[in-house]
């Protein structure tokens, strides 16, 4: 156990059973003043900078943090702001994602070895990288190979949580399709992307009218900086509350049904470039810059005919039994058992099941990214290898495929996934909040200075 961690559980105990000595030990450089006067060379520890509910933050998790933003935001070419000001929001995201993690866990979510590594191999060959290759090049670059797995653990957690508090909760109905389809239709249709910079100017639940005055203020002197010339980029990792702040503010790309309910009349207005006024919401106020836009539609899509078999993770089968019982129903079919038969004994999803297995014919954008890359590696009669997909593992048969006008299940399926990336934002972004609202935080970084 390293020195850091045997300090973060040591402090974690003692937080919850006696306040001063956390104090005392957060403060180390008290205690060299009344040292024997033959001890010397003391050596500062690690300190607090942040206590979020029963955890903590540490100064070196800020300090390797700071860096790695300082890094990515000239490796954009963005300037970083100020470090007061990087600290703050580094710090802010930091608790963030602590709280997350402590949902996660409350919720019994649970990341195993075998899951994390698959999904670090693929980030490996997405750049083209061997897994040695790969760890070399972190290595080189001065990051913790360790650490990099933990902190791809980490946003796996915060995904699923998310999935679970927020995602599976968002219902679409046929008459939102309808009206976002007709909406679409006198508008110009899928075509018109746009790219975005956002800030956001956030008010707390609760702010006094002097507070949102001077929240307002501030929104007007970023609108004034910009339309002067200042670099949005910048602005954004200097002032905005958003989630987006350290990636210099950018939405990317998105269909104008797409956008922010807020922004939707707004923007296909803006000429690229522009920098809108203020935009008030209850939750503070937002400032975009439009910063390209193009068009292009698809009406020809490939359907696949497709069967699966699905194992769940539970209470009572952990991923890696989930793991193993897929590959041994793999081993039987390979052995010359039939599919749908396996399926109608075997599945854990009961809707298709009794269809043995049967999708029917997938559009794409219909099923989850890990099944659609699935399903477009495995060949026309061919079984897939076994995968993992947010609800569980896997195995596919294709029985067959087409070129299809499917237009109208392309633009309901599209129409579908727009409101539902629409209300996940407007949702996450509430969940957030009310995570942070009542939780129990005390930040301690002027107490270090």
């Amino acid at each position: 156990m390293t020195a850091t961690l045997m300090m973060k559980t040591m402090i974690r105990t003692i937080t919850k059973i006696a306040p001063l000595l956390l104090s005392l030990l957060t403060c180390p450089a008290s205690f060299a003043q009344n040292t024997d006067p033959g001890i010397s060379d003391i050596v500062e520890l690690d300190r607090i900078v942040a206590v979020v509910n029963d955890d903590v933050l540490m100064e070196s998790e800020l300090t390797v943090r700071m860096r790695e933003v300082s890094r990515d935001l000239r490796a954009k070419g963005i300037p970083p702001p100020p470090a007061s000001i990087l600290q703050k929001q580094v710090l802010e995201r930091l608790m963030l994602q602590r709280l997350q993690l402590q949902e996660a866990r409350n919720s019994g979510v649970r990341i195993e070895d075998q899951a994390l590594n698959r999904t670090i191999q693929k980030i490996a060959e997405g750049n083209n990288l061997t897994l040695k290759q790969f760890r070399r090049v972190l290595e080189r670059d001065g990051f913790s190979f360790a650490q990099f797995r933990e902190n791809v653990r980490n946003e796996i957690m915060i995904g699923r949580v998310r999935s679970r508090k927020v995602k599976n909760r968002i219902k679409v109905s046929d008459q939102e399709i309808e009206h976002l389809l007709e909406n679409l239709d006198n508008r110009g249709g899928l075509s018109n992307q746009y790219r975005l910079g956002h800030i956001l100017i956030a008010i707390p639940d609760g702010a006094s009218t002097s507070a949102i005055q001077q929240y307002r203020a501030k929104a007007e002197k970023v609108v004034a900086e910009l339309k002067s010339g200042a670099d949005f980029r910048q602005a954004a990792a200097a002032n905005s509350d958003s989630q987006t702040a350290l990636e210099g503010g950018d939405l990317g790309w998105r269909k104008r049904s797409e956008l922010p309910s807020v922004f939707e009349d707004i923007v296909p207005t803006m000429d690229v470039g522009q920098v809108s006024d203020i935009i008030r919401t209850p939750g503070g106020f937002h400032i975009i810059k439009l910063m390209d836009r193009q068009g292009g539609d698809q009406v020809m899509v490939t359907q696949t005919l497709v069967r699966h078999i699905l194992i769940k993770p539970s209470a009572i089968v952990s991923e890696s039994d989930a793991r193993s019982r897929i590959e041994h129903i793999r081993n039987r079919v390979a052995s010359g058992e039939d599919f749908a038969l396996l399926a109608k004994s075997n599945s854990d999803d009961t809707a298709s099941a009794v269809e043995g297995g049967s999708l029917g014919w997938t559009t794409p954008g219909q099923m989850a990214p890990e099944f659609e890359d699935a399903m477009n590696n495995t060949r026309i009669g061919e079984v897939s290898p076994a995968f993992l997909s947010p609800f569980g593992w896997h195995i596919l048969k294709v029985e067959d495929r087409r070129k299809y006008d499917g237009t109208l299940e392309f633009r309901r399926n599209k129409a579908r996934e727009i409101i539902t990336k629409r209300k996940m934002e407007e949702e996450l972004e509430l969940w957030l909040r009310r995570l942070r609202d009542e939780a129990y935080t005390d930040i301690r970084l002027n107490e270090n200075t």
